[in-house]
């Protein structure tokens, strides 16, 4: 599928050439191009033969020279170069499924594209890819991939996602280890149903996929307040959560002997609901679930410690405010105690706020809404500024999951607020108001 070139970057190898907006790009060495990745995997070389062809149909052939990896210095309508494939999946825990009506239009989007899982980190499903497709990753070695499995259980993976495919597609696991492309897996737990036995199960047959097999995920279910007219679930009970992560330690002690890496992981999640505390840092390995909530508060804990290491006591006469999900609120109040005991006359007050939006369940900072933090927060003492998890916002850092701007926010509670990324070093700056290196 041909592609139209949108812009053409100043002093760029494209502009040298002579390629021109307008015209179509047709393939690079031969090769066709289609969407970004065969733009990004084909650019790379260092002397290319690009094709195009003209709004008049004319065919029209440049040499490129430049440096390896250099930018081509081409851009597309879209920055997949392609519409982005949307899941056709109606798994029975879809999160996007219990949201209400009224909130930002790209927030209903279910992605599962797997160009995205290259690029960005995002989960794929599998079951709206082809061998062909598979055989791409292969060849252009795009890995790790991220891949949402839930269950190998052909029969039962199909039953939960509802779709035909389902169960089918497990075959790409194999196709992807044989051509060794890393693979991490997302699980989704939910109670009684791919747990338990279906658990046991699913990690034996993932550690065949050893060593491909990066690591795994397992996380429970989100449920909101609004779940009317679809499958019934329930969160995790204390005693099931236990069970859960007796079962995962099991299987990730046993990979931890023989291959030297714990390889599956309870989320965070699952520690809170367990009422356990958070296993030290040493536990994560290289951290390579962080995105789906394994590990951050070891980590958060571990950067804050680090960056209070050697900074001497001092006077910091301030007072302000920190307010976060009920997951981490616990952590947060701790390390905050640790700031106040190092630097007397700082006065940090912590507030954990409920999920009074989605639901009492929902305990990450990401999803509190900027309804829930101003109503929970008026009329408190916040100090000279209030800090909130960056996650709270769109990426843009502007806008709530609500749509409610951060300008407004600021205005109703009569404060500044500043988010701060998950980093131990920036939060403890943030909660003291200064740089705590002097």
């Amino acid at each position: 599928m041909a592609v139209l070139i949108e812009g053409v970057e100043s002093a760029s190898p494209a502009m040298r050439s002579g390629m021109q907006v307008g015209e179509t790009l047709l393939s690079i060495n031969g090769n066709e191009i289609s969407d970004v990745l065969d733009y990004r995997f084909y650019m790379t070389d260092p002397v290319l033969e690009v094709e195009t062809r003209t709004f008049s149909g004319q065919t029209k052939h440049y040499r490129v020279e430049k440096e390896e990896y250099e930018e081509l210095g081409l851009t597309f309508d879209t920055y997949l170069m392609d519409r982005q494939m949307s899941c056709k999946n109606r798994c029975i825990f879809c999160f996007i499924d219990q949201m209400p009506k009224g909130m930002r239009p790209s927030l209903y989007f279910k992605d599962d594209d797997s160009r995205m899982s290259f690029l960005f980190g995002n989960y794929v499903t599998m079951t709206n890819m082809t061998e062909q497709d598979i055989q791409r990753i292969i060849k252009m070695h795009i890995s790790p991939i991220n891949v949402s499995v839930h269950t190998t259980d052909p029969q039962l993976r199909t039953e939960m996602m509802a779709n035909p495919k389902a169960g089918s597609s497990l075959k790409y696991l194999r196709m992807l280890a044989d051509g060794g492309i890393r693979i991490n897996v997302q699980m989704v737990l939910c109670p009684g149903i791919n747990d338990g036995e279906a658990l046991r199960r699913s990690l034996e047959d993932l550690e065949k996929l050893m060593p491909a097999l990066e690591s795994v995920s397992c996380v429970p279910v989100g449920l909101t307040k609004y779940r009317d007219g679809l499958y019934p679930l329930r969160t995790y009970t204390k005693e099931e959560a236990l069970e859960t992560i007796e079962l995962i330690h099991g299987f990730a002690q046993r990979m931890l002997q023989q291959y030297g890496r714990r390889v599956a992981y309870p989320s965070d999640e699952f520690f809170l609901k367990a009422q356990l505390p958070f296993p030290p840092v040493e536990y994560y390995g290289d951290f390579d679930q962080l995105e789906s909530g394994v590990g951050m508060m070891a980590l958060l804990e571990q950067e804050f410690q680090q960056a209070l290491e050697g900074v001497a006591s001092r006077p910091i006469h301030r007072t302000l405010s920190a307010a976060t999900g009920l997951l981490a609120y616990p952590l947060i109040k701790r390390l905050a105690g640790l700031l106040m005991e190092r630097f007397p006359g700082l006065d940090i007050r912590v507030y954990a706020i409920e999920n009074r939006y989605f639901g009492e369940e929902i305990t990450v900072a990401g999803l509190i809404t900027g309804e829930d933090l101003t109503a929970q927060l008026a009329g408190k003492p916040l100090g000279e500024a209030l800090i909130i998890p960056a996650v709270m916002l769109r990426h843009e850092q502007d806008r709530f999951l609500d749509d409610m701007p951060l300008t407004k926010a600021q205005q109703l509670l009569g404060v500044e607020i500043r988010p701060v990324q998950n980093d131990g070093f920036l939060l403890a700056d943030a909660l003291a108001g200064e740089a705590v290196y002097q």
